[in-house]
């Protein structure tokens, strides 16, 4: 513990630690909207397309976040746009995107002279160089997923479970998708700074997956998963700093254990005396 506190004194981890968490609270709660509605693949597309989309801003020269934000959003709204006019290929729409996103990637990369030093960190993540302003970015984003998932929590839910219904009760289940899908794609595009385009879809999957195998009620679910999100994120910065370890895999890694000890504990619950 004082090894902890003494890693704070540095500017960096604390600044790692509070965008670090304020992702991970946003992500978690998306992420449990995400998993029920069998959409947990989507922060993957988005951050492959969000990848290309900041090959595209280092190479013109400009701030990869200022470009990678709209175009990640407008990305998320086609996912759910290509469904509707594609018919039978509404399964494909994730894919789609994440295939253009990596190529684009490549791409710029390509006619930039190769993999830079930016554009790499943005593939496999650099928590521990956050800059004050994408710390602020990330605490500002948090509060807003916060207080979005408390105003209109039970018309994401009405849609996750019935959209047929939910429309009969008034609710417009295609404005309430969009706007699930433009937090989800902010949040990746953050998030892919902290832990890499490769493993920013742990952070909406597993706190989910994990908070529903320790909570029935949708409420304790909703209030468990940025709990789980933000131990694995000051669990992995710890490891990292403290063992000079990558921090987006560490952070990954407490993820699975999380999940892991809860599999096991509900598995020996239901094991017969």
């Amino acid at each position: 513990m004082s090894e902890f506190l003494q890693m704070l004194g540095f500017a960096f981890v604390r600044r790692a630690l509070v965008a670090g968490v304020a992702i991970a609270i946003g992500c978690g709660l998306l992420g449990v909207f995400l998993v029920l509605r069998r959409q947990a693949m989507m922060g993957d597309g988005l951050a492959h397309f969000a990848f290309g989309a900041v090959g595209l801003a280092l190479l013109l020269g400009c701030a990869p976040l200022a470009l990678a934000l709209p175009l990640t959003a407008l990305a998320s709204l086609a996912i759910f746009l290509l469904p509707e006019r594609a018919g039978p290929y509404a399964d494909a729409a994730i894919g789609m995107i994440s295939a253009l996103g990596v190529a684009a990637g490549v791409l710029m990369a390509s006619l930039g002279g190769g993999f830079n030093v930016d554009l790499f960190s943005f593939l496999f993540g650099d928590i521990l160089a956050v800059n004050p302003g994408e710390t602020a970015l990330a605490a500002a984003l948090a509060v807003g997923v916060v207080a979005l998932v408390f105003v209109a929590r039970s018309e994401w839910l009405a849609i996750t479970y019935d959209e047929t219904a939910a429309r009969v009760a008034g609710i417009r289940p295609t404005r309430w998708r969009r706007l699930l899908a433009v937090l989800t794609a902010l949040v990746v595009v953050l998030g892919i700074r902290l832990v890499g385009t490769m493993l920013v879809s742990s952070l909406l999957i597993f706190p989910a997956v994990t908070a529903l195998q320790e909570r029935r009620s949708f409420r304790g679910v909703l209030a468990t998963a940025p709990v789980f999100g933000a131990l694995s994120v000051v669990g992995g910065v710890g490891l990292a700093v403290a063992f000079d370890l990558p921090a987006g895999a560490t952070i990954v890694l407490w993820n699975a254990v999380f999940l892991a000890c809860s599999l096991a504990r509900r598995s020996f619950r239901r094991r017969p005396a």
